[in-house]
């Protein structure tokens, strides 16, 4: 399992809404807290990790040894937002790039965790905004797609840094195209979705 990076397809995936857990899905979301470690993360979506699933997890502390604030959500759903704040964010996506995002400052939302129980999250600060900022990865939207164009130009040569790194890669059969890595997405949701 490997964090892919803007413009990876999967990336502008939208998720489906799972219908089962099992232990190859625990298994990955057990990955998934290691890589966001890893990387100094404090939050990650599936389908940062090449994985249609509607699923993403949190720890806001970046700690790894904080278990109690490791947060494992199933097909969420943000029920209220509510004011307005605009604050610099990041995303392993896109690694070293960061740009003010106004997002709304305070949520209520709902989730499943991996014993199946709903849980609600009435939040606010930075729980608000990387739940809102996951929440978007699984609807396919990156945080570059909420810049002003003028934050947006700011950062214009990182992203095409990227796109070229991207490029390379596919030129170097490293990765494969956008018709094998759909292939490969349907079949996964098939078997969970």
């Amino acid at each position: 399992m490997r964090i892919v990076k803007y413009p990876h397809p999967t990336l502008y995936h939208k998720s489906r809404p799972l219908k089962r857990v099992d232990a190859e899905l625990r298994k990955a979301i057990a990955e998934m807290f290691e890589l966001m470690y890893e990387y100094s993360g404090i939050g990650l979506a599936a389908n940062q990790v090449d994985l249609p699933y509607r699923v993403f997890i949190l720890n806001i502390t970046g700690d790894a040894a904080a278990k109690d604030q490791e947060h494992v959500l199933i097909n969420p759903t943000i029920l209220k937002f509510s004011g307005n704040v605009e604050v610099e964010e990041g995303c392993l996506s896109f690694p070293e790039i960061y740009a003010p995002v106004r997002r709304s400052e305070h949520i209520v939302a709902v989730a499943y965790n991996l014993a199946g129980e709903e849980k609600q999250y009435e939040v606010d600060g930075l729980f608000a905004r990387a739940f809102q900022h996951e929440n978007d990865h699984l609807d396919g939207k990156l945080f570059v797609d909420r810049l002003s164009p003028s934050h947006l130009l700011n950062i214009k040569e990182d992203l095409l840094a990227l796109v070229d790194e991207f490029s390379g890669d596919r030129q170097r059969g490293v990765m494969p195209d956008d018709g094998q890595i759909l292939a490969r997405l349907a079949e996964l949701e098939r078997l969970r979705t």
